[in-house]
């Protein structure tokens, strides 16, 4: 089957979260058919595993234009503007309703175990560009299934695979074995099973980011209310100027807090700080775990371990594609430098599209949080436009694929999670990217 006579076919989109799901509405925009993939039982099943989470971005940093118009018919209308979602609320009066819309465009249950092109694997050149895709699935009750597609996008984000606590980036020895005591998110200490799993107990947290600042501030307000509850704080590196963030200088306001949160628990005592620990093994003491260093080091045995030290994509599936990636950040080549977060923060990543995220498999796109591979940060805007710009790629609007349509401030937005406090029922919002400083007052969540 020639390039040229796939256009019937779908265009898969692997992933019904905010990326995945903007992409169905852009390209449906564009008259082109979408055919979504959602490994979960819903949409957005990412997001709802931190519902509980307040992000930094507001309502109108985090809706599509494409999405809106879809279910403007529907009788939506876009919660406030101004406002800030948890990731509950960002599932279940956005997202959900979108899927909603696009009916059975969007399937559930469906796991995507492999792409390829359709009767050639990656070595195979003769007639590769003529051939469409492939996808393999597995749905729920472990029937699989085989879908033509006349290109993929991969939306599928990172959260499903969180970087292990040795500092090599591979788990540390014993990490497997300890994994009924060993969590890689941050708690929701408002559900009463995940508060007596840490209640009177003494729990290491492993990252230096913000994520590892949020579980911090959790347990130390939870020390407050349980004796006996203590934080370990497992860094990598020394204390330095830069170590708990901005603070009142952030260019994120609420991000800023989040660092002051994390040195107040350590200077008032609910948590204690490592320093150059670099995990190597996860040794059993009893019923306790004890954590090891590379240079021999031995901590007092803790009750449970919280490893926060990022998330990454899953390219096994894509085994069978030939991509053009960064070799240190597992972007796309292209678009890397422009995300290197030892350069970039969020709010000063210039907007990208197609030309950024194409790959030596012409059709195969990475989109979203999955196109940033291990960089850190990343702004549902700026997915927006991506997928924007691909779906132009893809309807043959080269034009429209190249031009730049995200305009962000000048001082540039950056997408995240906070901690909130409400005071007189009022919320205490987070500011943008490089908004004037102000004093927040912290509560529950994460990131």
């Amino acid at each position: 089957m020639s390039a040229s006579n796939t256009g019937h076919l779908p265009v898969v989109v692997v992933g019904a979260g905010p990326i995945g799901l903007a992409a169905a509405a852009r390209l449906v925009e564009r008259g082109l058919e979408p055919l979504v993939l959602e490994a979960g039982p819903s949409a957005a099943t990412a997001v709802r595993g931190w519902a509980h989470v307040r992000l930094f971005s507001t309502w109108a940093e985090v809706t599509d234009p494409a999405a809106e118009k879809l279910l403007a018919p529907t009788g939506w209308v876009r919660p406030d503007g101004a406002a800030y979602p948890t990731g509950g609320d960002w599932a279940e009066h956005y997202l959900q309703p979108l899927a909603d819309v696009l009916g059975d465009r969007v399937r559930y249950d469906a796991t995507v175990t492999g792409v390829a092109r359709a009767g050639r694997d990656r070595i195979v050149d003769a007639g590769r560009e003529e051939q469409p895709f492939t996808v393999h699935l597995r749905t729920a009750d472990g029937h699989e299934e085989r879908i033509t597609a006349r290109a993929v996008i991969d939306a599928s984000g990172t959260w499903s695979t969180p970087s292990p606590m040795g500092a090599n980036g591979l788990p540390a020895l014993g990490e497997k074995s300890a994994a009924g005591h060993i969590s890689y998110r941050v708690p929701n200490l408002d559900d009463p099973a995940v508060r007596a799993r840490y209640a009177g107990r003494r729990t290491a947290v492993v990252g230096s980011g913000a994520s590892a600042f949020t579980a911090l501030a959790l347990l130390a307000d939870l020390a407050k209310q349980e004796a006996g509850t203590h934080a370990v704080w497992i860094l990598r590196r020394g204390i330095g100027a830069g170590t708990f963030g901005g603070g009142e200088a952030d260019e994120l306001p609420a991000r800023g807090a989040l660092g002051l949160r994390a040195k107040a628990a350590v200077e008032d005592g609910y948590a204690s700080a490592v320093t150059g620990f670099r995990t190597e093994a996860v040794e059993r003491d009893g019923d306790r775990l004890a954590l090891v260093a590379d240079d021999g080091r031995r901590l007092d045995p803790v009750d449970e371990v919280i490893v926060l030290t990022g998330l990454r994509p899953d390219l096994s599936f894509l085994s069978e594609i030939r991509l053009g990636l960064d070799e240190r950040l597992q972007a796309p080549t292209a678009l890397a430098p422009l995300i290197d977060p030892n350069v970039h923060s969020c709010g000063t990543v210039y907007p990208h599209g197609v030309k950024e995220l194409s790959h030596p498999e012409e059709g195969l796109y990475l989109a979203g949080m999955k196109s940033y591979g291990r960089a850190p940060t990343f702004l549902a805007m700026t997915g927006y436009e991506q997928v924007r710009s691909i779906a132009a790629a893809l309807a043959g609007d080269q034009e429209a694929a190249e031009r730049v349509e995200l305009t962000l401030p000048e001082t540039g937005v950056c997408g995240g999670a906070g901690l909130f406090d409400e005071q007189g029922g009022a919320e205490e919002p987070a500011g943008g990217c490089c908004a004037t400083p102000t004093t927040l007052q912290i509560g529950t969540g994460g990131c």
